[in-house]
């Protein structure tokens, strides 16, 4: 009798150890990190979420993969008559490109060439994947806005990063090229039609549509 309760609990013992393992390699695998380059060599960390590796900075090559430039148009009427590919900083100052990355306009965001090779400017279904890995609309902004103040206004409502992707507040070039939303928003490039939004002083994410001339920030999707 004794033989048969020790042999059930190695059983059970087992059992509970292997369950434990399995979440333990999912967890790692859901919110493995690591890196990437692009072809300046700036480095990227990088942050699997579900089925999808993203990076967990903005971008900010001013090269495209194949090693030619991307033009940096800082006069605003020249950038909103644009019907050719751009980047520029925030305000036009580089200070900006270390901690908050480039802006781009749509037309460098879809040059499928962007991103370093093997990775991609995401479509709205990719986005939307990631989104519903999150928890849906209501809630997913929160887990991938960076926790705290350093870079986002206060309040940073529901902030918690918990999805590692560290999204921050670089703002855009606007309507008529007028630079806003530092430290308020954070917008991303989307292909084709709409433009991801975070807001200090909302949990949600929302959705705007893109104009051709925006300025906005990139992040890159492992192919």
């Amino acid at each position: 009798m004794k033989k048969k309760n020790k042999s059930r609990f190695f059983l059970l013992l087992m059992i509970g150890v292997s369950l434990i393992l399995l979440i333990s390699c999912e967890i790692l695998r859901e919110f493995e990190s690591g890196s990437v380059a692009d072809i300046e060599g700036n480095v990227y960390k990088t942050i699997t979420i579900g089925d999808q590796r993203w990076m967990a900075n903005n971008l900010k090559t001013t090269k495209y993969n194949d090693g030619s430039v991307i033009p940096n148009v800082e006069d605003s009427t020249t950038w909103i008559n644009l019907t050719t590919d751009a980047y520029c900083w925030y305000n036009n100052n580089a200070f900006y490109k270390t901690t908050y990355g480039t802006l781009y306009n749509w037309y460098a965001a879809t040059s499928n060439k962007l991103c370093p090779t093997g990775w991609h400017v995401p479509t709205d279904d990719e986005w939307m994947v990631l989104i519903n890995d999150l928890g849906g609309e209501s809630i997913a902004g929160g887990k991938l806005k960076e926790s705290g103040t350093s870079h986002w206004y206060s309040p940073n409502t529901g902030a918690t990063n918990k999805s590692g992707f560290t999204a921050l507040p670089a703002g855009c070039r606007y309507y008529l090229a007028e630079f806003i939303g530092f430290g308020s928003w954070g917008l991303w490039w989307s292909i084709p039609n709409y433009v991801p939004f975070l807001h200090y002083q909302k949990t949600n994410i929302e959705f705007d549509s893109s104009i051709k001339h925006y300025g906005l920030s990139v992040r890159c999707l492992k192919d």
